[in-house]
C-alpha cells in the first residue's frame, strides 16, 4: 500500500432503515436487522425521537458509508459500550473543565473583545449559579482563577445525576466547547448547541476578523459546527419523544 493511498469506505449494505420498540429501548433496523456496536451490543436508543434521528443518519448515507460523519451513531456506541464503565472518570472530567471554564476567562484587551465575551459569558455564568448552584468567578487574561469548591462539587452532582446517554453528550460537549457550563446549558435547553459553539469561538473569530481568515481554520470550524449540530440533535432527542 502506497503512502498516498486512501482507505476504502465501506459500501452501503442495506436498502431500508426503520425504528422499532424493543425490550430495553428503541432499536435501529437495517433491512429488518439491528446493527451492533463495536462491543457487540444492539444499537438501542432510550427515546423514539433519538432513535429516529440516528435512523435518519443511516438512511442519508449514499453508496459508501461516511462513517466519520455519523456523529450520532458514534455517540450511541460510546454510550452503550464505554460510558457505563467510565462514569466516574467522565464526571471528574466535567468537574475539571468547570475548574478552568472558558466562560470565566476574559481577554485583557482589547476592550471591545472583552466586552463581547462578557456579554455572552456572563448570562451563562448567571444561569449556572441560579439554576445549578454553580457560581464561577471571572478573571482577565490567562491567569488561573480558582473556583469555589462548592461549585465544582455541584457540577459533579449534576453530571453524576445524568444517565449514560446524557453523560456521553456532556463528554462530547466538553471537547467541543471547552466549557462545562456551556455544555450544561445545551443539555438543559438553555442554549442551542450552535449558539454555544459560536460563544465558544468568540476569541478565534475576533482574531480572524482582525488578521484575516485562514482556510484551514475555517474548514476546522465548519467541521466543529457540524459536530455541534449533531450534539444538539442528541440532547433534543433525549429530551423529547417516547421513552420505551
Amino acid at each position: 500500500m502506497s503512502n498516498g493511498s486512501v482507505l476504502k469506505k465501506p459500501k452501503r449494505f442495506y436498502k431500508t432503515v426503520s425504528v422499532s420498540e424493543g425490550e430495553t429501548g428503541w432499536v435501529i433496523e437495517l433491512d429488518g436487522r439491528t446493527p451492533i456496536t463495536p462491543a457487540k451490543k444492539k444499537l438501542t436508543l432510550p427515546t423514539q425521537a433519538l432513535a429516529v434521528s440516528v435512523a435518519e443518519e443511516w438512511d442519508s448515507q449514499g453508496e459508501d458509508l461516511e462513517l466519520v460523519g455519523m456523529s450520532l451513531t458514534r455517540l450511541a456506541n460510546v454510550a452503550l459500550d464505554r460510558t457505563p464503565e467510565t462514569r466516574d472518570e467522565l464526571v471528574a472530567e466535567v468537574q475539571k473543565y468547570a475548574g478552568t471554564d472558558l466562560v470565566c476567562y476574559l481577554a485583557d484587551g482589547p476592550t471591545e473583545l472583552r466586552e463581547r465575551q462578557e456579554a455572552h459569558f456572563r448570562p451563562i455564568r448567571d444561569w449556572a449559579g441560579r439554576e445549578h448552584n454553580v457560581l464561577l468567578m471571572p478573571t482577565e487574561g490567562v491567569m488561573n482563577a480558582p473556583q469555589p469548591p462548592s461549585s465544582i462539587e455541584a457540577v459533579g452532582v449534576y453530571a453524576a445525576s445524568k444517565d449514560d446517554f446524557a453523560l456521553t453528550g456532556l463528554g462530547m460537549g466538553l471537547s467541543l466547547f471547552g466549557s462545562a457550563v456551556l455544555t450544561m446549558a445545551v443539555a438543559e435547553g438553555e442554549l442551542t448547541a450552535l449558539d454555544a459553539y459560536d460563544i465558544s469561538i468568540i476569541d478565534e473569530v475576533w482574531q480572524m476578523n482582525q488578521w484575516g481568515e485562514d482556510e484551514e481554520a475555517l474548514k476546522r470550524l465548519g467541521g466543529h459546527r457540524m459536530e455541534a449540530a449533531a450534539l444538539g440533535a442528541w440532547f433534543e432527542g433525549l429530551a423529547s419523544g417516547v421513552v420505551a
